[in-house]
């Protein structure tokens, strides 16, 4: 059998080197099934389906240049694949176990030697079967994993058929870091829309630039460009200072919730004129402030801020594995009581992002970064850190529940890594018609993020109830209906 090696690129090398003892640079996910799925009937769904991806039969191998792909030489499903038994404590219960058990998995590496994913198959867990799956940031970004994920359900579509790259496309993974090593025009930033459409629409023009750079361009043009790049991001103001910013050590602890539905979230966005996402980020601020006055601290006027990812690929290539987003720094008004006030706040936020070159920038940056030694490499991610308090993620998922192997997948939940320093991550997914929360936290900067996560609903019933309060006319109702 011929074995490919194929050249890791820029970007995927930065989130494979940007592993610390104290930040894995792991996506963690959970499903729960039910009925319970057997441990042979996962294997061969996963043989069948997962494995048409040829990434989760490689290996990662490091050499002066960066890194490459590897096909592994002994690959066995059966190392991936496992079952795992649950042990809680006297008097915890099973689910409690299992949030116990993520949170220990977030900080368990996985083994270099082997293709970087795993997972793992939970029984009885509230009568369900839950199925635990790690896969190194390397490998792939949230938009392409959620299109992976439909792709190994029931009746889910494989991937495209791989085909030769043509000489043109060669360099297709690191298209956008050539095109920032050249002036950035208005007519570049203009392209670009804080949207996933606009972005994607963006991103696609400039694939294909008119004269694409060589590959070899002197890295003092390079360096030149990264550190322009970087001064904009070091002329940021630091966070507000809190009990949740500060160094993290290895211990994580894990929390969700999804008793928040879809439809309840959209009445209230389009009375107040808002989104989805004003609505959610709105409460995820009061929920992160509420949890500081609990402990005693006083958020008044404080804003930390987050860093939050932002799709740069076209979404009819989710399929493609590897890593296309930027990222925005968003700023949360934690000290603001009012859920309206900071609800339009937050959406004034958002609405000073749209337009924005800053993803582009973000990409580069790691693009660049992707090249440098690992010291180096830390400290221009360190940067990140400096200027967030929080790693925050949204994702749209599928709105009918899926099916795997017969049973039904009854919850969704994942949670995203945190970079350099930084001790929290925020991960939102739509499924079914609820909203998923899912928090993960450094165990000694924020030991209970349970009671983060359960602040959001009584956050939204304030924001609804409000709606509620409103002066509402024939027009405005009609407008809702």
């Amino acid at each position: 059998m011929t074995v490919l090696h194929e050249r890791m690129s820029r970007v995927d090398t930065a989130w494979l080197r940007m592993d610390t003892p104290e930040n894995l640079m792991m996506i963690v996910g959970v499903w729960l099934l039910s009925p319970r799925i057997e441990l042979e009937a996962l294997r061969e769904r996963v043989s069948e389906r997962l494995l048409q991806y040829r990434r989760f039969k490689q290996c990662v191998v490091e050499d002066p240049m960066g890194a490459q792909w590897v096909d592994a030489r002994d690959f066995d499903l059966a190392d991936h694949v496992v079952a795992v038994e649950l042990e809680p404590r006297k008097g915890q219960s099973r689910m409690e176990a299992l949030k116990e058990h993520v949170a220990a998995l977030t900080a368990e590496p996985l083994d270099p030697r082997m293709p970087l994913w795993q997972i793992q198959l939970i029984q009885d867990v509230d009568g369900r079967s839950a199925m635990v799956s790690r896969i190194h940031h390397c490998i792939a970004d949230g938009i392409a994993l959620i299109s992976v994920m439909l792709s190994i359900t029931d009746g889910g579509l494989p991937p495209p058929k791989r085909r030769k790259k043509d000489p043109e496309e060669e360099h297709e993974l690191d298209w956008l870091v050539d095109s920032l090593l050249k002036p950035v025009t208005n007519l570049t930033v203009q392209a670009v829309k804080l949207t996933s459409k606009g972005v994607a629409k963006g991103m696609d023009a400039l694939m294909l630039p008119e004269h694409p750079m060589d590959g070899t361009m002197h890295m003092a043009k390079m360096g030149f460009q990264a550190m322009s790049d970087i001064t904009a991001f070091a002329m940021m103001p630091n966070d507000s200072p809190t009990r949740l910013k500060g160094k993290p050590a290895i211990a994580k602890r894990v929390a969700w919730n999804d008793d928040l539905t879809l439809d309840r979230v959209k009445v209230v966005g389009k009375a107040l004129s808002g989104s989805v996402n004003d609505v959610l980020l709105s409460c995820v601020a009061g929920a992160i402030g509420d949890y500081l006055r609990h402990k005693g601290d006083d958020p008044t006027g404080k804003e930390i801020r987050a860093m939050v990812p932002v799709n740069l690929r076209p979404m009819d290539k989710a399929y493609q594995l590897g890593n296309r987003f930027g990222l925005v720094p968003l700023v949360l008004p934690i000290g603001i009581d009012n859920p309206a006030e900071r609800m339009y706040a937050v959406r004034a936020r958002m609405h000073e992002l749209k337009g924005s070159f800053q993803p582009i920038m973000a990409f580069g940056l790691l693009s660049v970064a992707g090249l440098l030694i690992k010291p180096v490499q830390h400290a221009m991610l360190g940067l990140f850190a400096k200027k967030a308090t929080a790693v925050m993620t949204n994702v749209p998922g599928p709105q009918v529940p899926l099916k795997f192997c017969g049973s039904t997948v009854d919850k969704v939940m994942f949670w995203v890594p945190q970079s350099g320093d930084i001790g929290m991550g925020v991960s939102i997914l739509t499924y079914a018609g609820k909203v998923q929360f899912g928090l993960i936290t450094d165990a000694g900067l924020c030991p209970d993020p349970q009671a983060i996560v359960d602040r959001l609903g009584p956050e939204f019933d304030k924001l609804e109830t409000l709606t509620l309060m409103l002066p509402w006319g024939e027009d405005q109702l009609n407008a809702l209906a």
